[in-house]
């Protein structure tokens, strides 16, 4: 009993700390280290917009996590010397799906974004969506570009 709570705990523990270390790649979000910092806008038309799926984000702590909660996991099965199998056998599994897990939490839906800039130029944007900003073909929008990265806003 008291081993399913510390696994249900390390779980939960595991999936806020994923939750929370996800950087936004909305148009309206910035870093610290951006805020401040001179911006350069460019004009332009929307020519098409595609619904695309941004990958999750891919660092050790998912499978690091992963691999503490199947190693206590697998601690708790056997006796002895099947009980230390059991644990490694579990860090491996339990690493191999906090990985995954970490990576399908921090996915998400993103927008490509073809515009016709005022130079003539067509590039293509990919942000997050927001539910708060809709884009159409034939909207102008604005596109500023910070620290080599870009937004596009309506």
């Amino acid at each position: 009993m008291r081993k399913s709570i510390v696994l249900a705990a390390t779980f939960t523990a595991f999936t806020m700390l994923l939750t929370g270390c996800a950087s936004s790649l909305t148009g309206d979000t910035y870093s610290r280290a951006d805020a401040r910092k001179v911006q350069t806008i460019r004009m332009g038309t929307i020519e098409s917009l595609r619904p695309v799926r941004i990958e999750g984000t891919k660092t050790p702590i998912g499978a690091g996590a992963g691999a503490a909660v199947g190693g206590i996991a697998g601690s708790t099965i056997g006796g002895g010397r099947g009980s230390a199998v059991a644990a490694v056998i579990g860090a491996v599994a339990g690493g191999l799906a906090g990985a995954a897990a970490e990576e399908g939490i921090t996915r998400t839906q993103g927008v490509e974004i073809t515009v016709r800039e005022d130079d003539g130029a067509l590039r293509a944007y990919v942000q997050a969506v927001e539910p708060n900003q809709v884009f159409r073909v034939g909207q102008r929008v604005r596109i500023t570009n910070v620290n080599g990265q870009s937004r596009v806003a309506p």
